[in-house]
């Protein structure tokens, strides 16, 4: 794959990831549950880093090519999560006097979201051999 399409893909995959994270955000907006972790950043890292997770494992495999896997990492998945909007809701949810809630938010994400990548590159490297 050349290089100037690898751009041209890791931009409109970016694109669609972003344009979901937006749409998924109205949907779920934080405002509406103020008890809650902002479901709507917490889901696309999660729906994100297991896509991550899966490409990494079939790219190190040699089912998808490199460029293949930069678009779907770097493009799809850097589009549709997010860690400067997870940064700034877990500032506003503590300057709005609701830490306990940040404080969840914080572990949540971290916690589902690396296991997210985890149960999408293990079981896909075990069984692309």
């Amino acid at each position: 794959m050349s290089p100037v399409l690898v751009i041209v893909l890791v931009l409109v995959s970016g694109a669609l990831g972003a344009l979901v994270r937006y749409g998924l955000s109205r949907l779920l907006p934080v405002a509406a549950r103020p008890h809650n972790v902002p479901r709507a950043v917490l889901i696309v890292n999660v729906v994100g880093s297991f896509i991550g997770g899966m490409a990494l494992a079939l790219t190190q495999t040699e089912l998808i090519s490199p460029a293949v896997g930069i678009v779907i990492i770097t493009g799809l998945c850097g589009g549709l999560t997010t860690f400067s909007t997870f940064a700034v809701e877990s500032i506003e949810l503590v300057m709005q006097g609701r830490a306990g809630v940040a404080a969840r938010s914080v572990a949540l994400n971290l916690v589902l979201g690396v296991g997210a990548a985890a149960l999408g590159y293990l079981p896909t490297l075990v069984f692309a051999f």
